[in-house]
């Protein structure tokens, strides 16, 4: 398992996104996403969710930034938390996590290399990332393969929790595809962004793929001049 050492990788035009979380423990946005961690372990009483998808209906709506903050917070709680960036199509985990891209997900589902050689230990205690690797030209039938299947075992033999950052719903089959794998799926809409119907719809096709929808995250509600913006996590 590498150790998040940058030299490792040319790394070029870093942008960090915003952990809250870790940077700011205490604020209102982090404390909504300790609540979504707490709604998670109440959605599902008789499911173990060990393996958390978190998607959008569209793109720009918050998913990489939700998914990066819950996996956050989970490891704070001293569990060994995996976030996967699933989105082979568009990949930003790195950026967050100050990662290189190199090689990630993908050149291990093509076993061009190991799970143990393309994890790396973030700067956050008990998180671990996958970067999502070099694009490739089929990311459907990746995520779809006999190789990802086996790959999921994998991560919960190694892993407490998985949070998978995948592709907006209504993009591309991606996020269905992952969704079919996974104990538990969250939906990310931003206020005055998604479009209701979109929104809908998004809902029924991760239903119609077997995902067990755990609620929906609206992102970016204005709540006061005081408190931009928060957070709020409901039941489907």
């Amino acid at each position: 398992m590498k150790r998040n050492k940058k030299n490792r990788h040319q790394i070029f035009n870093m942008k960090q996104r915003s952990l809250v979380t870790h940077a700011n423990p205490k604020s209102p946005i982090a404390e909504q996403f300790r609540t979504i961690r707490t709604n998670i372990d109440f959605a599902s009483p008789d499911i173990d969710v060990q393996t958390i998808m978190v998607t959008s209906t569209g793109p720009s709506e918050g998913k990489s930034t939700t998914a990066a903050n819950l996996a956050a917070v989970i490891a704070q709680q001293g569990k060994r938390v995996l976030i996967v960036d699933a989105d082979l199509r568009k990949p930003t985990s790195h950026y967050t996590f100050m990662l290189g891209n190199r090689n990630g997900m993908t050149n291990v589902l093509t076993r061009q290399s190991t799970l143990e050689e393309e994890v790396e230990q973030t700067h956050i205690d008990n998180l671990y990332a996958l970067t999502s690797g070099p694009v490739p030209p089929n990311p459907s039938e990746l995520l779809g393969s006999k190789a990802m299947t086996d790959l999921m075992q994998v991560f919960k033999q190694q892993f407490d929790v998985i949070v998978f950052d995948t592709p907006p719903v209504m993009a591309v089959t991606d996020a269905q595809v992952v969704a079919n794998l996974c104990d538990g799926t969250i939906l990310v809409v931003r206020s005055e962004q998604t479009d209701r119907e979109e929104a809908v719809r998004s809902k029924d096709l991760l239903n119609k793929s077997g995902a067990n929808l755990l609620g929906v995250v609206l992102n970016d509600q204005p709540r006061s001049k005081k408190d931009s913006y928060y957070y709020y996590y409901g039941q489907s």
